[in-house]
Parts: C-alpha cells; structure tokens; sequence
C-alpha cells in the first residue's frame, strides 16, 4: 500500500505559526526552538513537496493558500535553509508552485517572487549581508563563512544534478519524473549565477535534459544567458552542452553564427592558420556535424554573402568553416555519422561527392583530371538541364563556391600545363559569371581564354618587363572594362606567382592593377589562400614561397 503523502491541515496551520515566531523572535531561545524542530519540519517540508508535485501551480495555491507565506518565511531563516536537505526541498516546493505560461498579472507577479526566493537561496551576498545572524550557526558547523557558502552551492547543484539525471531514468514512471515547470522554474533561478564556475554542471544537465514534453521546457532567457557567457568566453561547457543548447534554440545558433562572422571581417586577414583558429574556437564546425546545425548555418552565410555582395573577406570565411566541417565530418565515428545527403538534401550527390574530394588526398598529376570531372558534371547540371531558376542557380554556384579551394587549384594547373586548359577555365568561368543571360558567360569564357592564350606563350620566358604582360592583357580586352576582371585579375596573379618570369615584375604589376581596379582585398585573400595551400601541401620553390610572403607584407601595409 503507498504512503499517504496528504499534508494536514493542522500540520501545515503548525509550521505556518512556527515559522511567524521565529521570525519575529531573535533570542537565543528563539533559536534553541528553531534547531530544535529542524528535522520535523524537515519531514514535513518533504510530505508537502511530495504533494505539490502533482497539482498545477492553481491548485497547490488553492488548496494552500497561505503557502506563499511559509516558504518565504522559512526560505530567509538561516537555519532552516541550512539544516541537511531543507534548503533542496524548498527550492523544489517553490518550483511546484512557479507557473510556465502564466495567464495573468498575479501569476505573473507570483512567478517574479518565486525567482527572487530561488535566487536567494543560492546567492552568497546575500546571505552574506545577513552575516550576523548567520555566524553562529555557520560557526558551530566548523566552517568560516567562505567555507560555508562554498560547500552549501556545490552541494546544491550536486542535489539538483542528481535530481535531475535520476528523473530521466524512470522512463514512464511519472511519479519520479520532475515536471516542465519545476525544470523551467530551475533554468530561471540559474540567471543570475550562470558565471559561477560551481554551477557549471548544472548548467550542462539543464542543457542536456530531455523532460519527453513536446515543446522548449528551458526558459529561453536562460538559454540567451548560456549562449552570450559562452560567446564572452566567461564560462566553459562541454561540446555535447552547447551543440544541445543551439539546437534547442535557434536564436542562439544565429547570434553564435555572426558573433563568428563579426569577430573574423573586424581582425586583419593575415594568414588561413589565423581564420581556422577562430572558427574552431567557435565549436561551429564541429556542431555542423549535426544536419540541422549546418542547413541553418548554411542560410546564414548565403544571406551574409547576398548581403555583403559577396565580399572576398566573406567568401574566404566561408571556405575555410567549409574546410573544417568536413574534416569534422571525417573524424565522426562512424555509427553517428549522418549521410552527406543529410547536409546537401537538394543537391546533386555526384557534384557534391566531388567537391568534398580533398585536394591533397590526390597526386599532383591527377588533380586536372578531378577538376574536369567537376567542370563536366557542373556543366551538363547547369546546361544540359537547362535551368532557368535564379534561386537554384545560386544555389549550384554557393555550393561550388563553398569548396573554392578546388577553384584556386584549377586557376594554378592551367598556367603549369593543364591537360584539359578549355574545362578548367569552363569552371573559372562559371564561378564569376553563373548567369548566362544576355550571354554574359559565354563572352566571360572567350576573353578568359585569349588572356590564357597569351599568358602560356609568356610563361616560359626568364625576362618580362610589365609592358610586355600589360600588351598582351590588354590586345585582348581592356582589363577595367572586361565582362569579369576579377576572372582576368585571378590568372594574372597566378601568372605572377608561378612563371620565373613573373617573379621579376610581380610587385610592380600587382601594385598598378590593384590600384586601377580596386582589388586589393581580393588580391590579398587569394594570395592569403595560396600562401596557405603550398604551406599545406608543399612543393613549391622557395622563392615563389618568399615571393607571396613579401606581397601580403607589403599589400597588408598599404591598407
């Protein structure tokens, strides 16, 4: 037969009077009296808790309507909340009676009272403040002050820790679940301590508490709190704890996504190793293992990029995240690795399966042949299928640009004697001109190529003034005036990092086309690129090596 856990009437009448003279008494027999009846009034405060746990704020307030006055008498008296268990089964009973949608302005009203008592009954200071009439309790304990406080948090967040975890064990026994208000009531009361080193395991249950309900049961004001801490570097949690908290509050993914972005356009670029650093830092890439994390992410980087007019610093950024998350990706152990259709649901899975192909994962010599693999599948996909659809244009050209790097590669190999050169620039070409209306590709593709032409019957020459390489651009087409400069200004650079001629004009001629065509930052994220990718792989002499250090130097200076 169960425990009838009923409180009486009598009993509750009892403790209600006792708890009005102890607070009203300051005598030493007013103390003596209180030591005295600690552990009845402890049992008693586990009976009503044990009954409040399955009513609703309403009905615990109709069937007890004086309770508002007991617990908070109880909840400023020293040695009640002092006393073992009393201080936990307090804050409990205060939970039962806090309400997760209030209705009106007295539950309102009752929900803020409800969070000063929860705080209190965790705030140091303010105990503190009350340090006289504290001391002696504190003292017969063996404890100084600091001592006192110390142990009473970590013991109260061990108590509520184990409450917590012990309730998502029972499965369907509800009787020893903990209800969504009580668990909304806990993330409230957390706000103002969520700094607190001793909290943090509370934090991580919270964040990790899966209550079945159907709908958010952690205030989102807490889950704002966790999130600004975390980004302001004032509290440390495990990955598992944060990659729960954005998924369970998009809000809070957004504001970690372009606190990231902010972070890294406002620092100057002056190395790949440098970006990497501060994105892994963020734990963005390693959340984005999870599906949901990365589509919601990706729209994020698509609206900055449209915003921002697809700014080179913007790009860079979103190449590099893409770099790490698939490493990510990689290293996730195989039985909880989704399927990368999972990531890229309405993509082309053979396009997506090769841009995802690492670069230094093939030899040198087969590199062309993947890049012509690619330039064919994007090309039947964009032209065979004929689309006409802005949206889904973008979205094939985001995707491509997403994994730029393979880009960058194709723009190198054809000045070092691509097999395939009409691809390749095919490629180029798409990605600075993706719309083909009115033919715009097409003619992106003919300039390219004449620039290209000229460019490998100069590539073996030893000596080149920049007369020599401004004639032979600008037979062609007028560089400030072509259908895409930012196509003509990439194979030029690449030129000039990797013909021995070029080396010998490379600061002058990058200096008067940056300056004629404004583009000194897309010059310096590509040479920032390349400086990244022989670091990674090697293979380049060493003074096309000191030649690129010694462009960002100057180039960074200039600015």
């Amino acid at each position: 037969m169960a425990q009838d856990t009923t409180v009486p009437k009598l009993d509750f009448e009892y403790w209600l009077d006792k708890a009005v003279k102890w607070g009203q008494g300051t005598t030493l027999e007013s103390q003596k009296d209180v030591c005295l009846h600690l552990p009845q009034l402890q049992e008693f405060l586990h009976q009503l808790y044990e009954t409040l746990k399955h009513m609703d704020s309403i009905a615990a307030i109709q069937q007890f309507p004086l309770i508002g006055q007991l617990l908070g008498r109880l909840c400023w008296n020293p040695f009640v909340i002092g006393y073992d268990e009393s201080q936990k089964t307090l804050m409990w009973c205060l939970c039962c009676l806090y309400s997760s949608e209030p209705q009106n302005p007295v539950e309102l009203k009752a929900n803020s009272w409800i969070r000063s008592l929860l705080c209190h009954l965790l705030s140091s200071s303010k105990w503190e403040s009350n340090e006289a009439e504290t001391s002696a309790f504190i003292s017969t304990l063996g404890y100084t002050s600091a001592d006192y406080y110390y142990h009473l948090v970590k013991n109260m967040v061990f108590s509520l820790v184990t409450e917590l975890k012990g309730s998502q064990f029972n499965g369907l026994n509800m009787q020893g679940r903990v209800s969504s208000s009580r668990v909304n009531a806990v993330s409230l009361f957390c706000l103002p301590l969520i700094t607190l080193p001793d909290l943090t395991p509370l934090l991580e249950t919270l964040l990790l508490y899966q209550g079945g309900a159907s709908k958010e049961i952690l205030s989102s004001e807490f889950l704002e709190a966790v999130n600004d801490a975390f980004l302001k570097k004032k509290i440390s949690l495990p990955e598992s704890a944060i990659f729960s908290l954005w998924l369970r509050h998009l809000p809070s993914l957004e504001k970690a996504t372009l606190h990231l972005l902010d972070q890294l356009v406002s620092i100057q670029l002056n190395s790949l190793e440098e970006v990497a650093s501060v994105i892994k830092d963020s734990l963005l890439p390693q959340a984005a293992s999870h599906p949901a994390i990365f589509r919601f992410v990706n729209e994020i980087f698509k609206n900055v990029l449209l915003e921002t007019d697809g700014t080179p610093e913007v790009m860079t950024i979103i190449q590099v995240f893409t770099q790490l998350f698939v490493q990510a990706h990689q290293n996730e152990n195989k039985q909880h690795k989704f399927p990368l259709k999972a990531y890229f649901p309405y993509h082309h899975q053979p396009l997506v399966t090769a841009l995802l192909r690492c670069p230094f994962e093939l030899p040198t010599a087969h590199r062309s042949q993947h890049l012509k693999r690619i330039s064919d599948i994007l090309k039947a996909l964009v032209e065979d299928t004929n689309i006409t659809s802005l949206a889904d244009l973008f979205e094939i050209w985001f995707l491509v640009a997403r994994f730029g790097e393979w880009l960058d590669i194709a723009a190198e190999q054809l000045l070092k004697g691509a097999a395939e050169p009409g691809a390749l620039l095919w490629l180029l070409a798409f990605y600075y001109c993706p719309q083909n209306e009115n033919q715009q590709r097409t003619q992106t593709m003919v300039e390219a190529q004449a620039v290209y032409n000229h460019l490998t019957m100069l590539f073996s020459c030893t000596v080149l003034s920049v007369k020599d390489l401004e004639a032979a651009v600008h037979s062609i087409t007028d560089i400030e005036r072509c259908c895409n400069q930012h196509l003509i200004t990439h194979l030029l650079t690449n030129f000039l990092l990797f013909s021995s001629g070029g080396h010998m004009i490379a600061q002058e001629f990058i200096y008067s086309i940056t300056e004629a065509t404004d583009t000194r930052k897309e010059v310096c994220n590509l040479l920032v690129r390349t400086a990244h990718r022989i670091n990674h792989s090697g293979g380049e002499n060493q003074k096309t090596v000191d030649l690129l250090n010694e462009l960002l130097q100057k180039l960074t200076l200039k600015a």
